[in-house]
């Protein structure tokens, strides 16, 4: 087993300062697109704020994410605010909010321990969140296997949305506002994807509305695919400035769905 840091998408830095740039790198503001991702926060059990992810509702009362943004399986608090950075009693409550309880997945040992690192996670909310529209679902077992060995996966695309960073160096900058932006199928058969692995493309396109990537605080954010199902969740990258290969943590598995609608 392989225990090293890949670089989790994940962003510690709860109130690090704000600077007028985007979070999924280069992407668009989400214009009321995906109602249904929202940006979490978890806490000790003392309520001390520890980290922040993304998270998508799947269904009333359950937001989908990775596991090690839930592996303490403690207190969180969802924000559904397309930007959060309004919101003033940020990150213990405030705005469009709902409280719950995390709990990572039973394949989840800590790390990244590649290619199965079992890194997908739940949020159970206390009360039932209505008014977000028609909500996404994981995309059916194994809808991904067709695309590992068919040519041209290059002009397969996919859709991320998520609240994390913008850039790592030179300086640390964070908005907490969710955008949205395309990613192209890279990998679905080496070492380090072998079927529990979806690798994406994490090039900025230079700013230019080319495509775009994902960034820590990203962690847990759905990667959707064209029929808008949900087909991994986002899980790590292999550069620490958020540069170069991108991964997200397959849910098209049937002993994740299962373990997902169990909640």
């Amino acid at each position: 087993m392989l225990r090293r840091w890949f670089g989790l998408l994940l962003l510690v830095a709860l109130l690090a300062v704000t600077l007028p740039v985007m979070a999924v790198k280069f992407g668009q503001p989400d214009g009321g697109e995906h109602p249904y991702v929202g940006l979490l926060v978890f806490y000790d059990e003392g309520g001390t704020p520890q980290w922040r992810c993304t998270g998508t509702l799947i269904a009333p009362k359950l937001v989908v994410t990775a596991a090690h943004c839930t592996e303490l399986n403690g207190p969180a608090r969802i924000w559904f605010d397309e930007d959060v950075s309004m919101v003033a009693e940020y990150p213990l409550g405030g705005g469009d909010s709902y409280a719950g309880r995390a709990y990572a997945s039973p394949w989840w040992q800590g790390g990244l321990y590649l290619p199965n690192t079992g890194d997908v996670g739940v949020v159970v909310l206390d009360q039932e969140v209505t008014g977000k529209g028609s909500l996404p679902s994981l995309a059916p077992d194994g809808s991904l296997d067709s695309l590992a060995t068919q040519r041209g996966q290059q002009d397969t695309t996919f859709e991320v949305v998520g609240y994390g960073l913008q850039s790592v160096k030179p300086a640390l900058s964070s908005l907490r506002v969710r955008l949205k932006a395309n990613v192209h199928l890279v990998n679905l058969r080496s070492s380090l994807t072998d079927g529990y692995n979806l690798q994406t493309s994490n090039n900025p396109g230079k700013g230019n509305g080319g495509p775009g990537g994902t960034c820590f605080g990203d962690s847990g954010g759905p990667i959707f695919n064209s029929d808008h199902q949900i087909v991994a969740v986002n899980s790590f990258v292999l550069n620490e400035n958020c540069a170069g290969a991108a991964f997200g943590y397959r849910v098209d598995r049937a002993e994740v769905i299962n373990w997902v609608y169990s909640h």
